[in-house]
């Protein structure tokens, strides 16, 4: 299945990419770089207290190589940001942003946000590792990440800035949902302030899955946050809205549910929590066995894994346990004191009657709804029959020409009066 996705992207984008690889000149011999955990460059030493520098400053920035698209050798030229951000509990901390220009570059630049679906548990994920020539590791990450690649090179032969964040931060807090909000939030006014360009420089996001659920929080949060940015629309998909609710679907399911240490594993590291004293022998071999790993890479591994299987008896209800209370209804989206103003483009499959195997669809379309009540233009879709995986490749070639339609100032077609 997925390689199914990746060769339907590829025959849809592979007409766009051709221009943008070899419009480049080779800038020497591709050389892997150092894992993020033994880079310097992803940590900050200055001397100014990190909590007095303002949001989305840059704190470092280099060059690097990337050679996007299976199989290309071809490096293209790309800027990397050490940038200062705002961690799930509002403290500053730091990630990074890779930037990457079209040639020519365009005279009235526009932006768009990829924010990638690396779901990662570990920095081998992190696409500021990915995109330099870093190994994943396993099959089923390369694809994902040379999936994304094609996206990318849409959007550069489309005359498009893409800045592709880090947004989990730097201790990988996967699936903390205000985190991933102002990591995306602040990669944006990064590449502004480097790029030298406007906060009324146009700015689109798109995101699906791990991916939307940062989509979604930056739009969320953006008036409060980061009321500057000109953001024009948002494109997500396969959208986590609940975690309680995406836990009850996948529980005891043969792929996804391994999803469920993984969410338990990020979010610990958000909230500072000791997940292992609330775990059983089983949990705990579990979230030792995922927590450095991308999580693709183990979906299947624990067919039929349960809640009640890797939780001690006494916090297996997690919606009544502290902190994990907290923890999942913080991640509820729709929440914030402030909603989207943006035009958004939100989709998800629906193969089972309840959603795509993993995102449950009533959910989505509820959120839409709700945002259509709070006078948000939405254009919502449904893939009815379509899995998590085939309905992220209907959705990805859906999204650029969203994009550049609201870049182009077009008009939106919402659909809020069919959501009710």
């Amino acid at each position: 299945m997925r390689r199914h996705r990746i060769g339907f992207l590829a025959l849809i984008l592979a007409p766009f990419l051709i221009p943008v690889v070899v419009a480049q000149n080779p800038t020497g011999a591709a050389t892997g770089p150092q894992p993020p955990g033994q880079d310097p460059f992803y940590r900050y030493s200055g001397p100014v207290p990190l909590g007095h520098i303002p949001p989305g400053t840059v704190l470092k920035s280099r060059t690097v190589d990337v050679a996007l698209g299976a199989g290309t050798t071809t490096p293209i030229p790309a800027e990397q940001l050490l940038y200062r951000t705002t961690s799930q509990l509002n403290q500053p901390i730091v990630t990074v942003t890779t930037v990457l220009q079209p040639t020519p570059v365009p005279v009235l630049p526009k932006i768009v946000e990829y924010l990638s679906f690396y779901d990662g548990l570990g920095a081998q994920c992190d696409p500021s590792y990915t995109l330099a020539g870093g190994d994943p590791g396993g099959s089923t990450n390369q694809q994902e990440a040379q999936e994304e690649e094609l996206l990318i090179s849409w959007y550069l032969s489309q005359g498009d800035i893409v800045t592709i964040p880090d947004f989990e931060g730097t201790n990988l807090a996967w699936m903390a949902g205000h985190q991933a909000g102002f990591g995306s939030l602040d990669a944006i006014r990064a590449t502004e302030s480097h790029l030298h360009v406007g906060s009324s420089t146009k700015v689109g996001l798109s995101g699906y899955s791990g991916g939307a659920m940062a989509a979604d929080w930056a739009s969320e949060l953006a008036p409060a946050y980061a009321p500057q940015l000109n953001i024009v629309g948002v494109a997500e998909a396969g959208i986590p809205v609940n975690y309680a609710d995406m836990f009850n679907y996948i529980n005891g399911t043969a792929v996804y549910s391994a999803a469920i240490p993984g969410v338990l594993i990020g979010l610990s590291r958000a909230y500072g929590v000791n997940l292992a004293r609330y775990l059983s022998p089983y949990g705990l071999n579990v979230v030792q066995q995922e927590q450095a790993v991308c999580i693709a890479s183990v979906f299947g591994h624990y067919p039929g894994l349960t809640v009640q299987q890797i939780m001690q008896p006494t916090y297996q209800d997690l919606a009544h346990v502290p902190p994990f209370a907290r923890m999942l209804g913080d991640q509820v989206m729709g929440t914030a004191s402030t909603h989207p103003m943006e035009p958004l483009f939100m989709a998800v499959g629906n193969v089972d009657g309840t959603g795509d195997g993993v995102m449950s669809a009533s959910d989505v379309q509820s959120l839409a709804r709700r945002y259509c009540h709070e006078g948000v233009p939405v254009q919502f879709q449904e893939y009815q029959g379509a899995s998590h995986v085939d309905a992220g490749a209907f959705f990805e070639p859906q999204t650029g020409p969203f994009l550049q339609a609201r870049f182009a100032a077009a008009p939106f077609a919402s659909n809020c009066s069919s959501l009710g």
